[in-house]
């Protein structure tokens, strides 16, 4: 991406203070072109929480959305953990709260808690395991079977993890990502059909997973062609396959990075619209506001950090 005079001074004036203040910038895939561009670690939750289990770095710059910035300062309270707009928030994360997790959880009190990486840093210290999109199959397969689970707070992901587990004592939590159920299996279906030899990678959260999985079970859509993939899978299997053409089931910001990485093949959003406003927020003038003015810090009670720190910890171990 072409940056413009002034764009580059940003970019400039925020690696002198990154320098200045020993700090490391982590990046989402979701996030404008310009923020993935100039990021130390572009990754999916996954990859983001080791980078900030890892780093030496003194100061976190978390280019993502507020329950991103709060796991980071779960795992490094000794840092400084900045998020460039407090208003960058999550509405899956929202979907759930402390208290309905407790009655939930009175309702089914032998039950293991797994928890999306997309919830609050509450509900993570009310739960026994953590999870990313790209292991909560892995997650929930390190529980004895016998085991009852309840998994939270997104449906389609549960769902998935449900027909990959193929375990049938696992309740899930009716939470969404707006952006994500926002992707709808007609849409999916049509771009398929203007494009018939593209691959297919679909987001577990997107609405359309299930269906997905389904026409693919039926043989509607191809099953060597058909993935439903994390962020950071997709990115992988779009630089590895040998197809031309991809179809892009998730938040939009990714496919930067993917034409980036494979400039002669072609990306195609199954919804072009689904673009999530929170990701959006950040921009470079906030992160250089961030590092010289030490906005936004991000903090988690001692106490409470140390509850979700173990189910995190199990969320990175695994998978």
């Amino acid at each position: 991406m072409v940056m413009t005079d002034k764009k580059s001074l940003i970019v400039e004036e925020i690696n002198k203070w990154k320098e200045k203040r020993n700090a490391i910038l982590l990046a989402h895939n979701y996030q404008v072109p310009e923020v993935q561009d100039i990021a130390d670690v572009l990754g999916d939750s996954l990859a983001l929480a080791r980078a900030a289990l890892t780093t030496e770095a003194d100061v976190i710059v978390f280019c993502g959305v507020h329950f991103m910035a709060e796991t980071a300062a779960i795992l490094n309270p000794e840092k400084t953990v900045l998020l460039p707009d407090l208003e960058a928030g999550c509405s899956l994360a929202d979907s759930i709260t402390l208290d309905q997790l407790r009655e939930w959880k009175s309702d089914h009190p032998e039950a293991v808690v797994v928890s999306y990486v997309n919830t609050s840093a509450e509900v993570k210290a009310e739960s026994d395991y953590c999870c990313t999109s790209s292991n909560a199959v892995d997650v929930v397969n390190s529980i004895p079977i016998d085991k009852e689970i309840l998994f939270l707070p997104d449906m389609f992901l549960g769902q998935f993890v449900q027909r990959e587990t193929g375990r049938d004592n696992i309740h899930i939590w009716l939470g969404e990502c707006h952006v994500h159920a926002g992707i709808r299996p007609d849409q999916v279906e049509d771009v398929i059909q203007h494009h018939p030899k593209a691959d297919l990678l679909v987001h577990p959260e997107c609405g359309c997973s299930t269906s997905s999985m389904y026409l693919q079970a039926e043989g509607v859509l191809p099953e060597d062609k058909t993935h439903i993939l994390s962020t950071g899978q997709m990115l992988n299997h779009s630089r590895l396959a040998q197809a031309d053409e991809f179809i892009v089931a998730t938040e939009v910001g990714i496919i930067h990075q993917m034409e980036k990485q494979n400039p002669d093949k072609r990306f195609l959003a199954a919804n072009p619209e689904a673009v999530c406003p929170f990701m959006k927020m950040i921009t470079l003038e906030k992160i250089l506001t961030a590092l010289k003015e030490n906005k936004h810090v991000i903090t988690v009670p001692k106490q409470l950090a140390e509850k979700a720190k173990q189910a995190i910890d199990r969320m990175v171990a695994i998978g």
